[in-house]
């Protein structure tokens, strides 16, 4: 019969290997089991001239994430909203009057021209990138330059575009 020193050390061991192996698990990237690895996610490319202040268009996307977002609203200035989501039929609609009034303003707000353009990338395993490009510029959506697109953003992808709620009527 082994010391009780041992025995103790031994289960200590034990506990931390298994504890170990389950951490790993947690922030692997590799994508093992049965899930397939994501790939990276893309983002819009705007090459419009807008004049500095110009609000409208924008593209808001929406990637990765515990879900495995992949979905994109692109906002012309007659407010008419193309969106396609994963697995789904690109669709287009009208936006609600206020909530374009609201989104237009609000973009209008952000100095666009002082933003340093740049393809925003996860920064963790299952982040979640809402990215919002206008004027050829695109950042993350909690960008501090950003934030006065914070709220109108939140509403276009939850109330307004995927699928198309009260918010946006299909055309």
């Amino acid at each position: 019969m082994y010391p009780l020193c041992v025995r103790n050390f031994s289960r200590y061991t034990t506990v931390a290997v298994i504890a170990g192996l389950v951490l790993t698990g947690c922030g692997s990237e590799a994508g093992t089991g049965s899930t397939p690895p994501s790939s990276a996610p893309t983002l819009p490319s705007v090459t419009q001239s807008a004049p500095v202040g110009a609000g409208l268009p924008l593209t808001v996307s929406r990637t990765g994430g515990f879900a495995g977002f992949n979905d994109q609203v692109q906002v012309g200035a007659d407010g008419v909203a193309t969106v396609t989501a994963r697995g789904k039929d690109t669709i287009r609609c009208k936006l609600d009057p206020s909530l374009l009034t609201t989104l237009s303003t609000a973009a209008e707000k952000v100095d666009w021209a002082s933003l340093t353009p740049s393809k925003p990338s996860t920064r963790h395993p299952d982040d979640m990138i809402i990215a919002v490009s206008a004027n050829g510029k695109t950042a993350r959506l909690e960008d501090p330059q950003l934030k006065p697109l914070a709220t109108p953003v939140t509403t276009l992808l939850t109330e307004a575009a995927i699928p198309p709620g009260k918010l946006c009527t299909k055309i």
